[in-house]
């Protein structure tokens, strides 16, 4: 379970973005707060896995107290969520080590997309394996693959797709079959076995075949 602090100097919208939190498997609320002092007072009491952060907050930017919690080693990641669309504050984001810069106004699946992409980027980094160039690049690159607009293929959903490769994932080494992820993901079992191998064939999943008595193979499935 990830503890998420949501912050945002307007009220209304910090209510909206936490219930947007908290439709999330896997995520919860810690606290929401509405400037930048009581952000980093949260911080420093500890169990803080994530923070929304809105940039313009009263008295402090939220730039600015990305940068302070970095400098005092404070380990917590951060997404911003703003309406500052300005080059320099995206560029400076980037610099002060914000993981991703959600730009105001967005959709609840949006928001739901990065959440599930940093649960994705947080069990690689978590599972203590060491990685190779492939699983670096898919570390560096996963909030910024999953673009809202990006549509996936006719027939298939984003949501359903993270679903399964997060199902896989969680069994770390151990391989699981269609009927498996199907039961766990509440679908079908050719929806599951359809998801597999659209994943496997792109390159987000690896498929090995098991041969039995039957001759005819098991598919399975495991995260690379």
């Amino acid at each position: 379970m990830f503890n998420v602090l949501v912050v945002d100097d307007d009220f209304y919208v910090a209510k909206i973005n936490a219930h947007y939190v908290s439709e999330v498997p896997g995520f919860r609320v810690a606290g929401i707060v509405h400037s930048a002092a009581p952000a980093f007072a949260a911080v420093e009491r500890g169990g803080i896995d994530l923070i929304l952060l809105d940039q313009f907050l009263p008295n402090e930017s939220g730039l600015s107290l990305t940068r302070r919690l970095r400098q005092l080693g404070h380990d917590v990641d951060i997404i911003m969520v703003t309406a500052d669309r300005r080059p320099a504050s995206v560029h400076e984001a980037l610099r002060s080590g914000a993981l991703y810069y959600l730009a105001k106004p967005f959709t609840s699946d949006g928001l739901r997309c990065k959440l599930e992409a940093y649960a994705q980027l947080r069990g690689t980094i978590d599972d203590g394996k060491e990685m190779d160039q492939a699983r670096i690049d898919r570390t560096f690159g996963a909030l910024r693959t999953h673009e809202a607009g990006h549509a996936m293929p006719k027939g298939y959903s984003e949501r359903t797709a993270e679903l399964v490769s997060r199902i896989v994932a969680d069994h770390g080494d151990d391989q699981v079959s269609a009927q498996e992820v199907s039961e766990l993901a509440q679908i079908s079992r050719s929806t599951a076995q359809r998801y597999l191998k659209f994943l496997a064939a792109n390159g987000k999943l690896q498929l090995t075949l098991r041969y039995g008595d039957s001759g005819r193979p098991q598919h399975l499935y495991s995260g690379l």
